[in-house]
């Protein structure tokens, strides 16, 4: 009876032994914040748990949520668009990229489609603005010729969290027109001046809004505009030729890219030069701590992108982001991942 007693506790004992080890594996990596690359990451996280089992609970909040989320430690990582800069950095995180995308100035006007209408930097900032109210207005007809403009009132839809995308779009409005970057400047989230304007959380509402909303004009991360099937302005870069997003134009905005020259290497790619390249483009950045309070997560993290940076990159083109080059990401490993105590 003792001997049946004992193998029974024995096999209760393996069996839960069994069930906590599949439950270690199968835990989910915990990140949060920017909505600009949720997309991506989204299918690099399906495609890795179909070939590990891990999965990837990533809350798409906005790049300011994300950071908060991190400093409290709630997370493994956090994903900000608008890089942390060296100070912010001293608290003892580490900051690298994970993928490249661009931002594009979407539009919803009747009779007009994706590419058919064209815009300069200049123009665009008076535009959201206010200063440019009607999609009729001289400065416009002029970079459209041919063009019947209507006189619609230009509705102007921005993000209402703080945002990464914010902060790419008002540092590229900032660069290109000195009137912006004196009475607005750049940040996550900034006070908008245009008297019809409205907000949309995350990329997702931005989306939404310019969506249902007749003569607007906003900004998003390039997939939500492809997701959602809304048109695009083509954007006159700094050599003066009007652009279109896509993974190639953004590529050519980030090749010449030096990534040493910053503390985390939070570069800004806005505004680059080159008769192809796109002038809205940014680096999606990860957060981590050096010594973590759940080391083994922050292990999977790890291997999560150092996975991503190996298998994702055709994922990532397919959604018009580009894939970081094997020179960063073996400069990233190198650099970066070794700062952070797993063990």
């Amino acid at each position: 009876m003792n001997t049946k007693r004992t193998l029974l506790k024995t096999v209760a004992a393996a069996a839960l032994a069994t069930v906590a080890m599949g439950s270690a594996f199968a835990a989910d990596i915990t990140g949060a914040g920017a909505t600009f690359p949720f997309p991506i990451y989204a299918k690099w996280a399906e495609a890795y748990k179909k070939a590990t089992g891990i999965g990837l609970n990533y809350q798409s909040i906005g790049s300011s949520g994300g950071i908060r989320q991190i400093r409290a430690k709630t997370v493994a990582f956090g994903a900000t668009d608008a890089p942390v800069s060296g100070a912010d950095l001293a608290d003892g995180m580490v900051q690298f990229p994970a993928i490249i995308g661009g931002t594009v100035p979407v539009f919803n006007l009747e009779g007009f489609g994706k590419g058919e209408l064209r815009v300069s930097g200049p123009v665009l900032a008076e535009m959201f603005m206010g200063k440019i109210s009607k999609w009729n207005d001289p400065k416009l007809v002029a970079l459209n010729p041919g063009k019947k403009l209507p006189d619609t009132t230009i509705t102007v839809v921005h993000r209402a969290d703080g945002s990464g995308t914010t902060f790419n779009w008002t540092d590229y409005l900032s660069t290109v027109s000195k009137d912006w970057a004196d009475t607005v400047g750049k940040g996550a989230a900034v006070k908008w001046p245009a008297p019809t304007s409205v907000g949309g959380k995350g990329n997702e509402g931005v989306a939404a809004n310019v969506s249902r909303t007749k003569g607007s004009l906003g900004y998003v991360e390039y997939a939500y505009a492809k997701k959602n099937n809304i048109s695009v302005m083509a954007l006159q870069n700094r050599d003066g030729k009007f652009v279109m997003p896509g993974d190639d134009t953004f590529a050519a905005a980030a090749v010449n890219a030096d990534w040493s020259k910053a503390p985390g290497m939070g570069i800004s790619l806005v505004n680059q030069p080159g008769a192809t390249a796109y002038p809205v483009v940014t680096a999606s950045f990860i957060l981590m701590y050096k010594e973590p309070s759940n080391k083994a997560e922050s292990a999977e993290v790890l291997k999560f992108f150092d996975w991503a940076f190996k298998n994702g990159k055709q994922m990532a083109l397919e959604l018009d982001y580009v894939p970081l080059p094997d020179n960063l990401t073996n400069q990233i490993r190198q650099t970066v991942w070794t700062q952070i105590n797993t063990k």
